[in-house]
């Protein structure tokens, strides 16, 4: 029986890095792997302009989510318009992804969020902070909301405090 496609696929557009950052991704991720890699031929070169034999796109799965990284070219870069996030239960798992993301050139950003070393952004968020901004203790809310906008990495233990 075959399996049913995920119905939508991001796509990650890089210059040249789709290989090594899908790469990178599926080393972080415990549950993940590279599923296929396609190559430029020699038709389009013209369009293209890629060697063939050089990668096209790497399909990958990290926990489960499927994604498609492409080497299109240099026209087009990552923003912080969108970003992936990942959701942590303890302080160990936010501090794995976070040196992880940063190494080698990733940015720190604000409230839990970080650029990776090919500036495609992630946002890495504890649980417990969803939980936190939900409660009806409005005082609460509003004392862990100026917590966490100090923040950079985000610390569960001084979100619970607040």
């Amino acid at each position: 029986m075959a399996l049913k496609a995920q119905k939508i696929l991001p796509c990650l557009w890089f210059d040249t890095e789709a290989e090594a950052a899908a790469n990178l991704y599926v080393s972080i991720f415990k549950s993940s792997r590279i599923l296929s890699i396609s190559r430029y031929g020699k038709e389009g070169f013209e369009i293209h302009g890629r060697e063939a034999g050089s990668v096209l796109t790497v399909e990958f799965e990290l926990e489960g989510q499927k994604f498609i990284a492409l080497n299109g070219g240099p026209q087009f870069k990552f923003s912080e318009a969108l970003s992936l996030q990942i959701v942590c239960e303890t302080q160990a798992e936010i501090d794995h992804f976070w040196s992880r993301l940063t190494a080698d050139g990733g940015q720190e950003s604000q409230c839990g969020w970080l650029k990776d070393k090919f500036g495609l952004s992630w946002q890495v968020v504890p649980s417990a902070l969803v939980e936190l901004l939900k409660g009806p203790d409005t005082a609460k809310v509003q004392r862990v909301t100026k917590a966490f906008l100090q923040m950079k990495k985000f610390d569960i233990e001084t979100l619970q405090q607040a």
